[in-house]
């Protein structure tokens, strides 16, 4: 169990005279819960993933953003209660995820030469490498899974193994996430993203989140550009994240289309860099039919 809390988080492009784009921004998502934040464009929602994650083009202005984790999570880690409560926004984007954020890109990047299954193996060992080091890990299982390193590779799978999933045992947790994701197999020797459609790359983007268990997984328009199949797909994959490993999911999202696929479990509408409204699944829907302007009268009107 983690929960994600933002206080009157406000933020700015980093910049000199750069816009101020969130104005005190309060929102808690935990572990098993799905979100949707919606609005127009340009309220601030891929602001605030961004924000969440760390991303340098932003600066955070005023107000929180904490991260806090249950020790049951952190068992191999023998974690003392103090270092169950972060602090993000003193931590960099690395580190961040490491303790459990996901950030799910609107566009992914495409990178040939990199294949899928060796990007996730890499960056899977990466997180737990960096997680232990915040918590000053010094467990010895990690060294003798480095002894089981050294058999032979092919190209398609990278270098001789490093770090602490080695390449036999993450194929088969690959196998296992991809099964659970209805996923073909020979996804996973593609390279990244490259002639991927865009529902494949938003299919990877679930698979990566699968991958990497995170705490809260934040997607930003997963659902932009995608068929009624790889809507059905993509679906899937979130409630898979939410029901096989309790992942809390914050779905930014301008549509209820993949909201009938995936049922939120709370609904938050953006205006002006602030959340000014909450509400069940029925919110979506009254936003579907009405649009953004009866919220906008209702607020400002009471204003």
């Amino acid at each position: 169990m983690a929960t994600l809390e933002l206080s009157n988080l406000h933020a700015k492009v980093a910049e000199d005279g750069g816009e101020q784009i969130l104005d005190g921004v309060d929102l808690e998502v935990g572990s098993g819960e799905i979100h949707a934040l919606m609005g127009p464009n340009g309220s601030g929602k891929s602001t605030t993933a961004k924000v969440i994650a760390g991303h340098p083009a932003y600066e955070v202005t005023d107000g929180e953003v904490n991260l806090h984790l249950d020790g049951d999570e952190f068992e191999d880690l023998e974690v003392d209660e103090a270092d169950l409560h972060w602090n993000l926004l003193d931590l960099e984007p690395n580190e961040r995820a490491a303790l459990g954020i996901f950030l799910g890109f609107q566009y992914p990047a495409e990178i040939e030469g990199v294949t899928m299954v060796n990007f996730l193996r890499t960056a899977l060992n990466a997180k737990l490498d960096e997680r232990a080091e915040l918590f000053e890990d010094e467990d010895e299982d990690a060294e003798a899974d480095e002894d089981d390193a050294g058999y032979e590779t092919s190209p398609m799978e990278g270098p001789v193994d490093e770090g602490e999933v080695g390449v036999e045992e993450f194929q088969a947790i690959l196998s296992e996430k991809m099964e659970q994701l209805d996923m073909d197999e020979s996804f996973a020797n593609r390279y990244l993203n490259a002639g991927f459609s865009g529902g494949e790359k938003k299919q990877n983007e679930v698979l990566q989140a699968a991958i990497l268990e995170p705490e809260i997984a934040v997607l930003d328009e997963i659902d932009s550009g995608l068929d009624i199949d790889r809507l059905q797909d993509v679906s899937n994959g979130i409630e898979a994240l939410r029901d096989e490993q309790g992942t809390g999911v914050l779905q930014i999202t301008h549509y209820q289309r993949i909201l009938d696929y995936v049922e939120p479990d709370h609904v938050h509408v953006m205006l002006d860099g602030q959340i000014v409204k909450s509400g069940g699944p029925e919110l979506a829907e009254k936003l579907e039919d009405r649009g953004y302007d009866w919220v906008r009268d209702e607020v400002y009107e009471a204003a």
